[in-house]
């Protein structure tokens, strides 16, 4: 037995008719909210034989919104410019000696480093601290 949500859903749509994507997606739009947060899936088909190399699609798209995931990054450099071009950068960690500090004693609270040049000296003996993640 259809839900009460899927009945009204049903009522805006014409199975029988294809949709352009912008109506499609005006339609998607007035349909009843669920209590949990809703995903579209779109497939497409590009009539390529991926057998043939000349005809291989890949690549990737920026979405308007971004992916939903937040990379935290961890910046290593000197006071300075360097420090504060990175935070500008919209970086959430920056420092040298306490982030160095903080790493050595395992800290891993982050998705991406970067250090300055000036850094890397010292960055470098965090090889074995910063390096692949079991749970990657």
């Amino acid at each position: 037995m259809p839900s009460k949500r899927y009945k009204k859903a049903l009522e805006l749509v014409d199975v029988a008719k294809t949709y352009p994507l912008k109506n499609a997606c005006e339609i998607l739009a007035r349909f009843p909210k669920a209590k949990f947060n809703e995903t579209v899936d779109l497939a497409f088909r590009l009539g390529v034989d991926p057998k043939h190399s000349d005809q291989m699609v890949r690549g990737t798209v920026p979405l308007p919104h971004g992916s939903g995931n937040v990379v935290r990054v961890l910046v290593f450099a000197k006071s300075g410019a360097g420090a504060d071009a990175a935070k500008a950068a919209g970086a959430e960690f920056v420092g040298f000696d306490e982030m160095i500090k903080k790493c050595q004693e395992g800290w891993t609270d982050f998705d991406v480093a970067v250090a300055t040049p000036e850094a890397m000296t010292e960055v470098r003996k965090l090889g074995k601290v910063l390096g692949a993640r079991p749970d990657a």
